[in-house]
């Protein structure tokens, strides 16, 4: 995967050039850190929004070949690397797709992303994106969002509404969400919003 990688950064640049060398460490390794949070059960519908190269649709669709992996993001030349990336790849589990989560009208269990924009605006993006109820995973049918080693609890205080003690050990709750932390590394925290 790292050589495919290198080959379309030098001509499509998807992952900042100073970081390519991290490949392993930085993008598939945070991206399988989903599946430390959770099992995705066979025939699960999965969204990956704003995709970018492939990050985290690709990794997981290889650790996750009976699950369906829709990779999403609104710029071209990311779509066109993620296409062939998982096409050299042989993944039968992915499709890609050149569209703004605003104009998908399909549904998913679970939306991952690596933190493309701000939570609220995230949860705005995919609350009418996620099937409700009838959840056959472990985890109930939610957003997943990966963050890097900056994310900071703070960026959850524009909700005040829906956030009222951010110290709470393992769920927030407020009417009809939910919010689990858990910490995988020091570096890497998915955060799951479920409905």
């Amino acid at each position: 995967m790292g050589a495919l990688y290198n080959f379309w950064n030098d001509r499509i640049n998807v992952i900042s050039r100073q970081d390519i060398d991290n490949i392993y460490e930085h993008h598939v390794l945070h991206s399988l850190s989903v599946s430390k949070f959770i099992e995705f059960q066979n025939g699960t519908r999965v969204l990956d929004l704003g995709t970018g190269g492939g990050f985290p649709g690709i990794p997981l669709a290889i650790l996750f070949p009976d699950v369906h992996f829709h990779l999403i993001d609104s710029i071209d030349k990311k779509v066109k690397v993620a296409e062939a990336i998982y096409k050299a790849l042989a993944l039968r589990n992915v499709t890609v797709e050149q569209i703004r989560a605003e104009d998908l009208r399909e549904k998913y269990d679970f939306v991952v992303t690596r933190g493309v924009a701000d939570l609220m605006i995230l949860y705005d993006w995919t609350i009418n994106l996620i099937r409700r109820g009838g959840s056959f995973n472990e985890v109930p049918n939610g957003l997943i969002t990966l963050k890097g080693g900056g994310f900071s609890i703070w960026k959850l205080h524009h909700s005040k509404t829906l956030f009222t003690n951010l110290r709470s050990p393992n769920f927030l709750s407020s009417p009809g969400l939910q919010i689990s932390f858990l910490s995988i590394c020091r570096w890497i925290n998915p955060i799951i919003l479920t409905i």
